[in-house]
């Protein structure tokens, strides 16, 4: 029953890896001790391992990783040497399985960060997993936050310059001196200013009850990290003691957990910590070896790039074989004699057969059809003829076309019936007149006058509906040519003054106003 359990957890911890694409990574020294490098807290860790070795320490080999260590000389040396072979054993130290899975989901852009508590070195080391120091302030960061710093540089207490860390500097209860303050320095002193001193090196690394000086970058990094919203967080080889590192974890698990599809593991020999900070907080706890964990995803390194043939194999597979399974990578064969693939060749005419010429285009004719033109209306004659479909017919709008019609006849018969009235009514005033002008023919010397002028024509009325005619006497000739009827003669002399008002002429007028 329990390996059944076993095998449910391991699978929901491998379908997690293989799948999340924003997986955050808190990491502490249980990792590192497949390589080599114990860890600080296990019955064989360093506190336990440096309180025996060094008569100095306190009450535990604690005590060596806290700030106090430079306030003597004993204790100076005792960290000296400390330092000086933890060093040496991180440089012979290789990655183990657990640290090839990580650089392998930073190489595939599924690692959003790794949070590691380890001085080692080892997974900034490799490629992937490789940090900036000191850690920048602003973005981009970079895969790997130390959160204690590392055994692979040293910096000046003084002026603040790094260097690579060299072990064998660190030997007696002194600290070394900084090269680069002792060469300012020197030149002050050259120029006749005073020295300002010079600082001592120490590995840059953070120890207890001290400043970290990485501090308002690891703050920013994390909360950039908060607000992308990881969807794993996995906690392995620590205890989760520093209560700023409990303080991350529980906030990366609260925002993973609080997502859809989030998944929270822990990964530990020792069990998962107690308290209500931490109640509800993991998604499955694997009580087990980082790198049986790694192993059993799966996930290849992060430097094969060709995989290769392979083959899944069952249990029963494994079981046959006595629970050993070898693996074989066989080099791919490289044929020899392939030409490079190259830019493919520009398209060309199609070459003409032979005894055809090349075709010319033919020229328009404007007059005369073309030879053509004649076999395209022969074929057109050859053609049936459409069937013409009568259109069905509206009876509305037949109606209304020809009411329509009928009342513009009606009105053009009106109208030309009138102007013929007109026209008979004037024909029988012109022939009235003529007659008048016949009995009367001194009328016709008499040209029309307007009514509104005086003049004296009271012989003759010239209304237009009432003619008066002078009596003639039957036993007298009539009246002699001489009289005028054309001139007009005033009844009233025309008085020029009398028309201008004022009576007085303007200036410069005179000659013009008679």
């Amino acid at each position: 029953m329990e390996h059944n359990v076993n095998d449910i957890k391991l699978r929901k911890i491998t379908e997690a890896l293989r799948s999340k694409r924003k997986i955050v990574v808190i990491a502490g020294a249980g990792i590192s001790v497949s390589a080599g490098i114990p860890d600080f807290r296990s019955s064989t860790g360093l506190f336990t391992t440096l309180k025996s070795q060094h008569k100095t320490a306190k009450s535990s080999g604690k005590h060596l990783f806290d700030a106090s260590v430079y306030r003597n000389n004993n204790s100076t040396k005792d960290f000296h040497d400390m330092v000086r072979e933890l060093s040496h054993l991180t440089k012979n130290a290789a990655p183990t399985p657990f640290h090839h899975m990580l650089a392998t989901l930073a190489e595939e852009g599924r690692l959003l960060r790794l949070y590691t508590q380890n001085v080692d070195g080892i997974d900034t080391a490799i490629q992937p997993l490789a940090t900036t120091v000191p850690l920048n302030k602003k973005g981009p960061w970079p895969k790997t936050v130390q959160l204690h710093g590392g055994l692979g540089k040293m910096v000046c207490s003084k002026c603040g310059h790094l260097s690579d860390f060299d072990g064998a500097l660190f030997e007696g209860p002194e600290a070394p001196s900084c090269t680069e303050c002792i060469t300012t320095d020197g030149v002050r002193i050259a120029g006749g200013l005073r020295s300002h001193g010079i600082g001592c090196l120490r590995p840059r690394m953070v120890l207890y009850n001290e400043f970290n000086p990485d501090e308002e970058a690891i703050g920013a990094v994390s909360a950039a990290d908060l607000k992308s919203r990881p969807d794993a967080v996995i906690v392995v080889g620590t205890s989760l003691k520093i209560p700023g590192i409990r303080r991350l974890t529980k906030e990366m698990c609260a925002v993973a957990r609080g997502r859809r599809g989030g998944f929270t593991a822990w990964i530990n020999l020792d069990p998962e910590p107690l308290g209500v900070d931490f109640k509800d907080s993991w998604d499955l706890v694997v009580r087990g070896e980082s790198d049986e964990v790694a192993r059993y995803v799966g996930l290849p390194k992060w430097d094969d790039k060709d995989y290769g043939e392979f083959k899944i194999v069952t249990k029963e597979e494994v079981k046959a074989n006595g629970g050993h399974l070898e693996v074989v990578v066989k080099p791919l064969e490289i044929m020899k004699g392939l030409a490079t693939p190259g830019a493919s060749p520009r398209s060309q005419s199609p070459i003409l057969l032979e005894g055809l010429s090349k075709s010319k285009q033919s020229k328009l004719l404007f007059g005369a059809k073309s030879a053509s033109e004649e076999t395209n209306s022969k074929k057109k004659a050859n053609r049936k003829p459409k069937l013409k479909v009568d259109q069905p017919k509206n009876k509305i709008t037949n109606a209304f076309m020809t009411s329509k019609s009928t009342t513009t006849i009606a009105a053009k018969s009106a109208k030309s019936t009138a102007n013929k009235a007109s026209k008979a009514k004037t024909t029988a005033a012109e022939k009235k007149l003529e007659a008048q002008a016949t009995l009367f023919p001194n009328l016709t010397k008499l040209s029309p006058v307007s009514p509104v002028s005086h003049r004296n024509n009271s012989a003759v009325a010239l209304s237009k509906y009432d003619i008066h005619l002078p009596k003639i006497q039957t036993d007298q000739p009539p009246p002699s040519s001489t009289y005028d009827p054309t001139t007009p003669v005033s009844e009233k002399p025309y008085d020029r003054e009398a028309t201008i008002s004022p009576r007085s002429k303007p200036s410069g007028m005179e000659n013009l106003i008679l």
